[in-house]
């Protein structure tokens, strides 16, 4: 596909790394010189230097040929205006805008964002799948992340294995002996900043972060045999009111009855704003780096603790103060340098929270063909893990999973057949209509489109 990615921030780096090297010719557009420059050192891309809300600007990016436009500049409204001139001028199919203001994600304006309007075919919000991220991690206590597939009757989950974990050093075909009523697939892990595909004879190492395929309706017992016994806190302290620390508390709110959460916001009119906004979280104007504050909050009695301020070094150093207090405490951290995650064991934070890969495998579930449902990325998009549709023209049906000749990077995780959840054997055989969960290496991705054989943008 033809791309042009507007924006050459984070973001738009790591989205034009991760589809050129699936093979798509992609043009980045921004402003800034800098970061242009960055771009043609480190990738093998287009790069364009001027404003992309100009229309010779898009026409020297070749808009006219282009299947898909994403916008994802630090501004709203920019993004809004790149769409609509790349489709009035140029009629370019698939627009995509990245938007944080909440004034323009009220479902009551959704009727702007059609043809006649505005024409964004998908609005990405970091902040809303962020909230919705966190809100996972909060569920699933024990896992690093917890990914929803195939109606949510599939999930993902992140493991941290650690010295305590009972299958450590055991062989993956052991597993099965030993957990026979379990329905899960270990697909690979993270060992030493490297991702390893297991296989049968293979053993799980303490400090692998462990991703595992699994039946929804297993979760608590999947963490138990990994040695997670912990449960789903009740009483919750998020420090900073923002747009995600809001959102996340709304979710909860709406959720999780029994949960009490409390807020710490230092923006008075902020603070006076989420109070109004919010039925059941109790809302403290102050700044979470002051202990009186914490102690206000009752701190001691907290279970767990999310730093989600707009300063980095805040919310590191919110995490440090909390361990102070307690060290029973789950803590997380949102990061947006991502070199401050070299300091996460050091810090003992539980969890550092990376917007930039939210938001990224979000928009790369709509850039890829065929009946992709859903991208969650693994190790900043080396690998994905994905959700299609087998279709009638697709070459798996009717193969047996040993005779589908897939590559090896690519590991086939969970099937939803109708209500039924598989972990596929050998033998397994793929039908139309099976939703198929599995792992990919980026550059394997055309093979997969081929593979679900659908070629619709």
């Amino acid at each position: 596909m033809n791309i042009i990615i507007c924006g050459a921030g984070r973001v738009g780096f790591t989205i034009a790394k991760l589809l050129s090297e699936q093979n798509h010719s992609i043009t980045v557009i921004d402003q800034s010189s800098e970061d242009i420059q960055k771009i043609k050192d480190s990738l093998d891309v287009n790069a364009i230097v001027g404003k992309a809300t100009y229309p010779s600007i898009l026409e020297k990016a070749k808009a006219v040929d282009a299947d898909m436009i994403i916008a994802v500049t630090r501004n709203d409204e920019i993004n809004m205006l790149i769409c609509q001139i790349a489709y009035t001028a140029f009629n370019i199919p698939k627009k995509i805008a990245r938007i944080r203001s909440q004034n323009y994600l009220d479902p009551k304006f959704k009727k702007l964002y059609n043809k006649d309007n505005l024409p964004i075919d998908v609005i990405i919000s970091p902040e809303l799948e962020i909230a919705k991220s966190l809100q996972r991690k909060l569920e699933a206590p024990g896992a690093l992340d917890n990914i929803p597939f195939a109606d949510n009757k599939i999930r993902l989950l992140e493991i941290l294995i650690n010295k305590d974990c009972p299958i450590k050093n055991i062989k993956l075909n052991e597993l099965t002996k030993k957990f026979p009523e379990l329905e899960a697939n270990i697909l690979g892990v993270i060992r030493k900043d490297k991702f390893i595909l297991l296989k049968k004879n293979d053993i799980i190492e303490e400090n692998d972060k462990a991703y595992v395929v699994i039946n929804s309706s297993q979760m608590q017992l999947t963490l138990a045999a990994f040695g997670h016994n912990e449960k789903i806190s009740s009483k919750i302290l998020i420090i900073g009111g923002g747009n995600i620390g809001f959102n996340l508390a709304k979710n909860i709110e709406e959720s999780f009855e029994s949960a009490r959460i409390k807020i710490i916001e230092k923006d008075k009119k902020r603070a006076e704003f989420i109070a109004n906004e919010l039925n059941n979280t109790i809302i403290i104007n102050g700044n979470g780096l002051d202990e009186d504050v914490l102690s206000e909050a009752n701190l001691e009695e907290i279970e767990t603790v999310l730093a989600l301020t707009n300063d980095d070094e805040d919310n590191l150093m919110l995490s440090v103060l909390v361990e102070k207090f307690s060290k029973e405490k789950r803590t997380m951290a949102l990061i947006n340098k991502s070199n401050y995650s070299l300091l996460q064991s050091s810090l003992k934070i539980d969890d550092l929270i990376d917007p930039r890969m939210s938001t990224v495998s979000s928009i790369l579930k709509h850039v890829h063909k065929g009946t992709i449902e859903t991208a969650y990325s693994i190790l900043n998009g080396e690998y994905e893990v994905i959700e299609a549709e087998i279709i009638e023209t697709s070459e798996l049906i009717n193969k047996e999973l040993k005779n589908a000749n897939l590559p090896d990077e690519i590991r086939i995780g969970a099937i939803l057949r109708g209500k039924d959840i598989i972990i596929p054997r050998s033998n397994f055989v793929f039908q139309k209509d099976d939703k198929v969960v599995f792992l990919a290496k980026s550059d394997q991705i055309k093979i997969v489109e081929n593979m679900f054989r659908i070629s619709a943008i």
